[in-house]
């Protein structure tokens, strides 16, 4: 139990940092895209400007190995993916293919392939990733939500 409410609220403040995220990519993408950096950084309690230079392959055996939850994964998959867009956005093609790459690699060892037909308009995402949580039994109006 104590595990499942460490990785609710996990997840809620992910969500809420990819949402703020979101806002600021209406103006800046690269912004944005560092924002997203932050957020999975948190989640996976590792420093990701190092983790997310590394080739697709070596990061997902490190996250294999480390046990990230497959749960916090597909939100970490999705925000990947925005984050590659916001990055091509921000005229970072090479680092937003990385990216892509990544999450690619990533939903192939956990078996969330169908994350990679991402093609929800930014605009929507906030909602969808509500929606994601809310399929995950998190409430949003929790005592310990950051909302």
């Amino acid at each position: 139990m104590l595990q499942q409410d460490y990785l609710m609220r996990l997840i809620i403040q992910f969500v809420a940092a990819t949402t703020r995220s979101i806002e600021i990519g209406k103006v800046r993408p690269k912004e944005a895209a560092e924002g997203l950096e932050d957020a999975m950084s948190e989640a996976l309690d590792m420093d990701a400007s190092t983790l997310l230079r590394l080739e697709p392959e070596s990061l997902s055996d490190i996250l294999r190995v480390s046990g990230v939850d497959p749960d916090l994964m597909e939100y970490i998959i999705r925000s990947m993916l925005l984050e590659a867009w916001y990055l091509e956005e921000a005229n970072l093609p090479k680092t937003g293919q990385l990216r892509r790459d990544q999450a690619r690699a990533l939903a192939y060892m956990y078996g969330l392939e169908d994350t990679l037909d991402f093609d929800i308009p930014v605009e929507d995402l906030e909602t969808e990733l509500r929606r994601l949580a809310e399929e995950d039994g998190i409430d949003f109006d929790a005592p310990w939500s950051d909302d």
